[in-house]
């Protein structure tokens, strides 16, 4: 084995060709999990009255995190769901005793408390909640060089790059925000003397530094002197993997925030040993327990307008769900415009939305296999760059794979493994545009454009897998992503660069209709969409009640 160490790069690695090292065992918080589920699957079914305080518009991460918040607040809120489970991309579904992933997988931060924890842990404390989790602290990664085994925790780059700017970045926790004038209070006045001594700490330069925060990471990269070709694609692709862009596109901020988590030292990553669906489960309980409500198979038809304010929704099935306060969408905003009436907002807003430049989408793999066939030190994540002079945001050149039952044991029968991979957000919706899901050509095209991650799984697993003996195999394409997300063209969310716009706010010219979710600030991501939940939650209400919160959380 040789070791490669760079001075200055942002990751610890044991860098090998050949034989994939062993990785370290990973550590379990047992704890029984309620029905992570709700209680309403029946379509026919509705929780209560056709009215709330608010009602918000789908069950993604962003709308439950809104919706909890809006419960513990004492509001009357109830979500909408369209499908008959909830959690949007987090959600998670079994075949055959497999039980598979459909979205996200990588976490940390769920066991973090105070100003700088994660948004999603900010909302679970919020809620009384919390996740059992499995802790790891490194992935696999696959590239043209070779191998190598990528660890979290402290680096020289944490130091002298991250560490800085960090506490800049991280002086106003997320759940303190909101979208009013109330803000000045529950942000700039009570964490300013915090960011001032961060600022005092910094000196000049690291002040300097910190003054980029709002600009594309790439220019702090810059600011190091960092030309190793192979430590800035690297850098790119962790950008593209958190936020849909490279380097030159993603805001510093954001990239410092998860970089101060990454590297820490003592952080770890985790994993729910139930399942992603057990974090969207915690929240559904959180919801329910404050008195929240949650309907699935509720199919939002339209958004409803009276007087010029956003009054309710009408629902496929003919039902009015009546909001007295507000509609919450957590559908992206290019599909939040498709339920509103024409004249119902200005044409230069619904012409900016519709302008955003956007991410491609997905194809995916979810596959079920006897473990004995595979290494017995297998790790849960895996990354494969077939080419870095493509590009990671090249077609068809990244794939993710993730082997959660590695960890969480019951996500699979009995000396069994469960697998998703997918291309991350570089599938051109193009290709598929327009085909029938039952044609001949369709199944073609997913035999063709799925080849990538089958040869990905092939490389990650060794010569003992056999594509052929999957007890479970299922490919998924962008018009899949499509249509159980119901998302505009099955995309992975807005692709934004940093210094050439910025994510839209959460109110909308409409009074009384707000977004929340990934298409809406601070962007794409687990943390991102948690955090604009929040905001809106607390945006609707008192700052008295959002400062008793913060005080209660003790930030």
């Amino acid at each position: 084995m040789a070791s490669l160490h760079f001075a200055r790069l942002p990751f610890n690695i044991n860098f090998r060709r050949g034989k994939t090292p062993g990785l370290p065992r990973c550590t379990s918080v047992k704890e029984p999990l309620r029905n992570p589920l709700p209680n309403f699957r029946d379509k026919n079914q509705f929780p209560g009255k056709l009215e709330a305080d608010v009602v918000v518009i789908g069950s993604g991460i962003g709308g439950l995190c809104c919706a909890g918040l809006l419960a513990k607040y004492n509001q009357d809120v109830i979500v909408l769901e369209s499908h008959d489970v909830p959690g949007g991309a987090a959600h998670s579904f079994e075949i055959k005793g497999y039980k598979f992933d459909s979205g996200p997988s990588l976490f940390s931060g769920f066991q973090s408390r105070g100003p700088q924890a994660n948004p999603l842990a900010q909302v679970l404390d919020a809620l009384g909640e919390n996740v059992p989790c499995a802790s790891y602290n490194s992935w696999m990664v696959y590239i043209p060089e070779g191998e190598f085994l990528s660890r979290i925790g402290p680096s020289e780059f944490y130091k002298d790059a991250i560490l800085p700017m960090s506490a800049a970045a991280m002086a106003l926790p997320p759940i303190s925000l909101r979208g009013d004038w109330g803000v000045l209070s529950t942000a700039a006045v009570r964490y300013a003397p915090s960011l001032v001594k961060s600022l005092i700490r910094m000196g000049p330069q690291g002040a300097l530094r910190a003054s980029k925060l709002l600009r594309p990471f790439s220019e702090i990269i810059d600011s190091l002197d960092i030309k190793n070709s192979f430590i800035r694609n690297w850098v790119d692709l962790l950008s593209f993997l958190l936020a849909g862009v490279k380097s030159d596109g993603v805001l510093s901020a954001e990239m410092v925030y998860m970089f101060a988590e990454w590297y820490k030292k003592g952080c770890l990553l985790e994993y729910p040993i139930h399942g992603t669906g057990s974090v969207v489960g915690v929240l559904v309980q959180g919801i329910q327990k404050f008195g929240g409500r949650l309907a699935l198979n509720a199919h939002v038809k339209r958004i409803l307008v009276k007087n010029g304010r956003a009054t309710g929704v009408e629902l496929s099935s003919g039902s009015i769900v009546k909001a007295k306060k507000a509609v919450v969408s957590n559908a992206s905003m290019l599909d939040t415009l498709n339920l509103l009436p024409p004249d119902a907002i200005p044409t230069s807003y619904t012409e900016k939305i519709k302008a955003t430049p956007q991410c491609e989408s997905f194809m995916h793999l979810h596959l079920g296999f006897d473990a004995q066939i595979v290494p017995e030190n297998l790790g849960i994540h895996h990354i494969v760059v077939n080419d870095w002079s493509r590009g990671v945001d090249a077609e068809q050149n990244v794939v993710l794979i993730s082997i959660p039952s590695v960890l969480g044991k019951e996500l699979a029968p009995s000396g069994k493994h469960v697998l998703h991979a997918y291309t991350p957000g570089t599938e051109p919706y193009s290709l598929w545009e327009g085909l029938d899901r039952r044609s001949a050509e369709y199944k073609r095209l997913k035999a063709e454009r799925s080849e990538v991650m089958w040869k990905a799984v092939e490389r990650v697993l060794g010569s003992g897998f056999i594509r052929e003996k999957c007890e479970v195999a299922l490919v998924g394409t962008p018009l899949t992503h499509k249509r159980f997300l119901r998302r505009h063209r099955g995309t992975y969310g807005p692709a934004i660069k940093a210094g050439e716009g910025t994510f839209p706010g959460h109110s909308t010219p409409l009074p009384q209709l707000f977004c929340c979710g990934d298409s809406t600030f601070p962007g794409i991501g687990v943390p991102a969409v948690a955090a604009s939940g929040a905001i809106v939650a607390n945006t609707l209400v008192p700052v008295s009640k959002h400062y008793e919160l913060l005080n209660e959380l003790g930030i």
